[in-house]
């Protein structure tokens, strides 16, 4: 196969305790998962069907590296969740049977221009240039589920400059791993490389050059950057 221009290298994640990497096809976000940030942003969870939006497969930041500041906005915000790694997928995929589609679990950032958001909104007009911008998806390496549980509770964290911003349970989520990929599967075909950003609880707040950051889920992953 001949391309007009040579093609991009492949986005991938790094997977712990392995020389692979796992090779990224999607990123699909949840947003309103936890009752508490929708409460923050004045908003209530919609129990009927959870809210996805998408980022590009590059805006994944891996390996320890630096963060940068994006451009057109001034109030660059935060947002620390559970991230999710499928190993296949499909279309219709039952509740009862989602978790089998689980490589891996992760934590990362879903980094967002909080201005663009506002002002989209008050336009009732889409907000992708708010999530959807490069860099917006640092994410730590993948623990894959072979050297694990499924986890259920786990502490999700983050500090910033070594001081607390964010804290949860990922069983507060009001919409269950399972459930994401249900949900998500009957809107797409879900296929192997897809990364799911779980949802954030309350705490985000805004990141400025400079800052480092420290994410967790308790005993699974960890993730640590820096803004530049």
């Amino acid at each position: 196969m001949s391309f007009v221009f040579p093609a991009a290298p492949v986005a991938s994640v790094p997977v712990l305790d392995s020389e692979q990497r796992f090779p990224v096809h999607r990123i699909y976000c949840v947003g309103r998962n936890y009752a508490d940030h929708a409460k923050e942003m004045g908003a209530v969870v919609d129990r009927s069907r959870p809210t996805f939006f998408l980022k590009p497969a590059d805006a994944v930041v891996t390996d320890g590296r630096d963060v940068p500041y994006p451009s057109a906005t001034a109030d660059l915000h935060h947002e620390v969740e559970m991230v999710v790694a499928l190993r296949s997928g499909g279309r219709d995929i039952p509740v009862d049977t989602a978790l089998d589609h689980v490589y891996a679990y992760g934590v990362g950032l879903d980094l967002t221009r909080r201005d663009l958001q506002a002002e989209a909104k008050a336009k009732s007009l889409p907000w992708d240039v708010a999530k959807a911008f490069d860099a917006s998806a640092p994410v730590s390496a993948l623990r894959p589920v072979a050297a694990g549980a499924h986890p259920e509770h786990a502490t999700l964290s983050l500090l910033v400059n070594g001081e607390p911003r964010q804290n949860a349970d990922i069983g507060e989520m009001a919409f269950s791993v399972a459930e994401i990929i249900h949900e998500l599967s009957q809107l797409f075909e879900l296929a192997a490389g897809d990364l799911i950003f779980t949802g954030t609880p309350a705490g985000v707040a805004a990141l400025v050059r400079g800052d480092e950051f420290e994410a967790s889920l308790g005993g699974v992953a960890s993730l640590r950057g820096r803004i530049v």
